[in-house]
């Protein structure tokens, strides 16, 4: 691919050890947030079945990424989904969201405990307020990974998420899941949707908290020197 260097090994040396400052389209996404009345259409064999649904969705900074000169800036994340009227957990999904500056691409991977993964991929630009990402089955580099139920009774064909980032702080998404369910010969589109509020702050990466520590050891050193003089 010509967007990459021939040299495919050697890392880049001057990488900005803060994620937060580096996030590109995902900028204002880190932190922990809350949403209430959140709407889940699923597949049931009577029917489109309508859920209300509440979340948990935290997104912490991590350490940029290098694959040789590939860099990523990126959060690493934790969906939890709690149906109305239940007690359990109606979904629980982890990941990482990734930037790409040098290509303006963004990466979700997605990891869910009945047996599924998935890799989305799009394109959009550092200050890009809204955003969609695709994985279908088949693909390679965005792609969709089920167990055998899964992929016998309710195949996942594509995943589509668009993300909005709003005035007020807060962002949503909308994501549709294009099913080919067992015996229905057209496919269904399972969506869910929500508006999340932020409710703390991200905790820097590890990297930017050992930045900051050299910079004030440094700060003091310099101090003392010139006490010294």
């Amino acid at each position: 691919m010509d967007q990459y260097p021939k040299d495919i090994f050697t890392e880049n040396d001057d990488i900005d050890p803060y994620t937060l400052d580096n996030l590109g389209p995902l900028s204002g996404m880190a932190g922990v947030w809350r949403a209430f009345g959140g709407e889940d259409i699923a597949p049931k064999a009577d029917g489109p079945d309508k859920s209300i649904f509440s979340e948990r969705f935290e997104l912490q900074p991590i350490d940029p990424q290098s694959n040789g000169p590939q860099l990523f800036y990126g959060l690493r994340y934790h969906q939890q989904v709690l149906k109305r009227g239940e007690n359990g957990l109606f979904h629980d999904q982890i990941g990482y969201w990734l930037w790409e500056p040098a290509t303006d691409t963004v990466i979700m991977t997605l990891s869910i405990p009945r047996g599924q993964t998935a890799m989305a991929i799009g394109k959009a630009k550092p200050d890009a307020k809204t955003f969609q990402l695709t994985a279908r089955r088949g693909e390679t580099v965005n792609g969709v990974c089920s167990n055998p139920f899964l992929e016998h009774a309710f195949r996942t064909e594509e995943f589509r998420i668009d993300i909005t980032k709003h005035d007020d702080g807060s962002w949503s998404y909308d994501q549709t899941t294009f099913l080919k369910v067992l015996g229905q010969d057209a496919l269904f589109e399972h969506r869910d949707h929500n508006r999340l509020k932020l409710i703390a702050k991200a905790k820097p990466n590890r990297a930017a908290l050992k930045a900051d520590a050299e910079k004030k050891r440094l700060a003091k050193k310099a101090s003392r020197e010139s006490v010294d003089a």
